[in-house]
């Protein structure tokens, strides 16, 4: 039977990872090139031993080969069962080929050695206040939102390249992104220094924003403000944040209200409450009183012996819902004025009152 990847490495086939690991690292000492110079067996059974590891130390390399089947001994399946053969191929491609294999399925190759181009990144989302007077807050309104933003760049759309000249392919890392070092067994990997990661370079940088194809704009936005916001609301604006790296999307623009208090109304929720002065004899009698609402002043009903500071409900007379439709309530607080001064008559009824009372 042709040899599999777990042949090669001694193992079972439902090996653990740490399994897989001791039985590299064992077979990695004894055929290493540095420990058999010269021999050009020993250089074959490390290369497969290299590519072994490479693929079952990868849970989605190695479930990929699991379900493609065996190889030829010398390889590693491709897609569809296509055996590839790697007697023949150099040690440093080795990355190059499973990069392409089973770059969909887990990443770039072990060792960096595959390509690591930039993945694109969403912008920063940017975050502004807007100034609402209470009123505002309660009809809706309209505003402008002055913001400054990183955009792409207006002369050369974001290449970063002088307009008539484009990026080429960064000649450190041969558009890899990546360059390796070799570390005895091992190869460590670290983002081109040339081209940061992007695997191309700009020759010709744009004059206007020296090659980063981004530039600091101030844009100013149009706002609806929906009837019925609070102070810390907030609204989001799809795609008006800051510009996207490498073709990715741009982030969001969120503008949070910021409602001046009133002078009359209390917000709770969706209902408003408003202080409602009521003399002695309407608390004590009962009897109706005006009061104010966003939408106009209501006369409200005093029960007879009403307390100081007792609520009462005037509905759909409150702040709209953002959510949902209809309105909160109005909630009228009863407040019991005491005159400071009374004149004679007033005085005398209230003796007799004192004396009815005990």
């Amino acid at each position: 039977m042709a040899e599999t990847l777990y042949d090669t490495l001694g193992v079972k086939k439902g090996a653990s990872a740490d399994e897989i690991k001791k039985a590299y690292r064992k077979l990695a000492r004894q055929y290493h090139p540095d420990t058999n110079q010269g021999d050009k067996s020993a250089e074959e059974r490390f290369k497969q031993v290299q590519t072994a590891y490479d693929v079952l130390s990868d849970a989605e390399k190695r479930k990929a080969y699991d379900r493609f089947g065996s190889t030829n001994g010398r390889g590693a399946p491709g897609p569809g069962g296509v055996n590839v053969d790697f007697g023949n191929v150099d040690f440093g491609d080795l990355g190059d080929i499973f990069g392409g294999l089973f770059g969909n399925l887990g990443g770039t190759a072990r060792g960096g050695r595959g390509r690591a181009r930039s993945q694109p990144v969403r912008g920063a989302d940017v975050e502004t206040e807007v100034r609402l007077s209470f009123e505002d807050s309660l009809r809706g309104a309209e505003a402008k939102v002055p913001v400054e933003l990183t955009v792409a760049c207006s002369k050369c759309g974001g290449t970063g390249a002088e307009p008539g000249t484009s990026p080429v392919i960064c000649p450190e890392c041969n558009g890899r992104g990546v360059i390796s070092e070799s570390q005895g067994l091992f190869a460590l990997s670290q983002p081109c220094p040339r081209c940061r990661g992007n695997g191309t370079v700009i020759e010709q940088p744009c004059s206007k924003c020296q090659g980063s194809g981004r530039e600091r704009r101030r844009r100013t936005f149009t706002v609806k403000i929906k009837p019925g916001v609070k102070d810390g609301t907030k609204i989001r604006l799809k795609g008006k944040g800051e510009a996207g790296e490498h073709g990715g999307p741009n982030g969001d623009l969120i503008v949070v209200t910021r409602v001046e208090p009133s002078p009359l109304y209390e917000r709770r929720g969706d209902d408003l409450i408003v202080q409602v002065p009521v003399s002695f004899p309407t608390a004590a009698l009962g009897g109706k009183v005006e009061v104010p609402t966003p939408e106009g002043a209501v006369s409200l009903k005093i029960p007879a012996g009403s307390e100081d500071g007792k609520l009462l409900r005037i509905k759909g007379r409150g702040a709209p819902r953002l959510k949902g439709s209809g309105k909160g309530d109005v909630l009228a607080r009863v407040r019991i004025e005491v005159p400071k001064r009374v004149n004679k008559k007033e005085r005398e009824l209230l003796e007799e009152l004192q004396k009815a009372v005990g």
